[in-house]
């Protein structure tokens, strides 16, 4: 059996077993148990934006954004006609929508031709019926945006209680492919080795080299993104 470059039964070892310094990172606890927040920029913010940054074009028209409009309103600029924000928290007094996504008839069909789900799908429990509720709120050739973690600490300000999900590229891919046609499934992984390291470490981006965040390694996804199109009628 064949073995990737430096895992066991390659011919070269770099560094040598025993040569390995940890450094800082000799430790059972994590530098920061808030995603690098309390040192600077979360880290998986980075592959985030940079997701929705690529895919900006696809905010347009009417978007329906979860807990805020900060991305409607960053990413879609005045491509936007009409901004809209769904909340599960009545408190919020910034949403349209006071709704469970995985059970909202009162939420219009064919309504919505951008809908941005960033880090929300692993906070709850039924995805399929959340991308069963999102395909049929989307107008026709309609556009989600969703990103979902794949290596990542679980949040411990009430996390273990609301946290359901890591998701491999793979099966972020089948269950979207249950909603949507294949062919309008784009999966995008994002992150390598040191990436997942220093978040799970909950290092800050200001502390990272970006060139560094770049390079992908897709055994090693952080963050994974999806862009899904509802076919036309």
């Amino acid at each position: 059996m064949d073995h990737p470059t430096g895992s066991p039964g390659a011919e070269t070892l770099d560094p040598p077993v025993g040569s390995v310094r940890f450094g800082d990172l000799k430790r059972t606890d994590p530098i920061s148990r808030r995603f690098g927040g309390d040192r600077g920029t979360p880290l998986d913010r980075y592959y985030v934006e940079g997701f929705l940054s690529r895919h900006a074009a696809d905010i347009r028209g009417r978007v329906l954004e979860i807990g805020e409009d900060l991305y409607t309103r960053r990413f879609g600029g005045d491509r936007v006609g009409r901004s809209e924000v769904l909340d599960v928290d009545a408190s919020n007094p910034n949403a349209t929508y006071v709704a469970d996504l995985t059970d909202c008839p009162h939420v219009p069909s064919e309504s919505f031709d951008c809908l941005i789900l960033t880090q929300t799908l692993h906070m709850i429990y039924d995805v399929r019926a959340v991308l069963r509720t999102a395909r049929r709120i989307l107008a026709p050739r309609g556009v989600v945006l969703a990103t979902i973690p794949g290596i990542s600490l679980i949040d411990c300000g009430g996390g273990r209680d609301t946290w359901f999900w890591h998701l491999t590229p793979r099966c972020a891919r089948l269950l979207f492919e249950e909603a949507f046609p294949p062919g309008n499934v784009q999966v995008e992984p994002h992150g390598n080795v040191l990436a997942a390291v220093a978040f799970l470490h909950g290092l800050a981006l200001e502390e990272m080299d970006a060139r560094d965040l770049d390079v992908l390694d897709p055994f090693y996804p952080v963050i994974t993104g999806v862009r899904a199109v509802k076919p036309s009628l």
